[in-house]
């Protein structure tokens, strides 16, 4: 099995900056993609972004090109999301994801994180 654990959310104000990390641990299960989903308060869980472990490769929805970018550390097994010019609307619970690419959707998930909350001010 695979663990997944998320660090780094909290509560920033409107144009600020949080880094969220996420490590995996165990073993046994495959996945060649990992990413970030988010759930804004009424909202269903939508996905924000991926990387293609093999390649880099990044997809992000339109909502945050530009301010968010992921990144890996493959050798420590772990994944980031630098989040800049954060705005209110970014609140949500964010979970981290692995699975298989380009992990758009729920259904090709196979793991998840716990979540870790990120709350913008304005």
């Amino acid at each position: 099995q695979v663990q997944l654990v998320e660090s780094g959310g909290g509560v920033v104000q409107s144009g600020g900056s949080l880094r969220l990390s996420c490590s995996a641990s165990g073993s046994g299960g495959f996945y060649n993609s990992m990413g970030w989903f988010r759930q804004r308060p009424g909202k269903e869980r939508e996905r924000v972004a991926s990387i293609f472990h093999d390649t880099g490769f990044e997809d992000y929805i339109d909502d945050v090109g530009g301010r968010f970018k992921i990144s890996q550390h493959i050798a420590k097994k772990e994944i980031y999301l630098q989040m800049d010019d954060l705005r209110p609307n970014d609140t949500a619970m964010y979970y981290c994801a692995a699975g298989l690419w380009p992990l758009t959707v729920e259904e090709v998930v196979g793991y998840w994180g716990q979540g870790t909350q990120v709350t913008v001010t304005s």
